[in-house]
């Protein structure tokens, strides 16, 4: 009788190829951070847009422990979210939610991805410091949202959003 195939075991990203691909994305989030934008001349006074990514500066917002959704709390309400490594100054993951109190309750992928990134680290012995920030004035309209989420994502290039897999590879999931 023929033995059952083994599974593989994961393959684990050695200690130098976790801080060269750490490296990479921070050099790429720097860059960002320090160049300003491109400004639009127009010949009429223009209102600025309300929802300008380009105003956004995910490293700047009130971080909350990645637990926040167990204490209580009168947020519930729309925002986009950003999942940062404070240790490493790193955007690891752009979202958006209508309801922010239930986002992260129940299954999300990003919460693995997050345990297997902690979890390397603690293998190497390497600090890491993952925390969540909310940026309260994003628009209530779902499409809207959703739309400046995707603005984010392309212009920081967060690792953990599944559009940026390609460029960082899927070294957690």
């Amino acid at each position: 009788m023929p033995k059952p195939a083994r599974r593989a075991e994961a393959l684990v990203m050695d200690a130098n190829a976790l801080l060269k691909w750490k490296a990479q994305i921070f050099q790429y989030q720097q860059q960002v951070r320090e160049s300003k934008p491109p400004q639009q001349v127009t010949l009429f006074d223009l209102a600025p847009a309300h929802c300008d990514p380009e105003a956004i500066d995910p490293f700047k917002l009130h971080l909350q422990s990645m637990a926040f959704y167990r204490m209580p709390d009168d947020f519930g309400q729309a925002a986009l979210y950003f999942v940062i490594d404070s240790a490493a100054s790193l955007l690891l993951y752009v979202g958006e939610t209508c309801r922010s109190n239930k986002r992260w309750r129940g299954t999300h992928g990003c919460k693995d991805y997050i345990s297997s990134y902690q979890d390397l680290h603690y293998r190497y012995q390497m600090e890491t410091a993952v925390n969540i920030g909310f940026w309260w004035d994003a628009p209530v309209e779902r499409k809207a949202r959703q739309t400046l989420e995707q603005a984010m994502i392309q212009k920081w290039r967060s690792p953990f959003n599944k559009e940026m897999w390609e460029r960082w590879g899927q070294p957690f999931g």
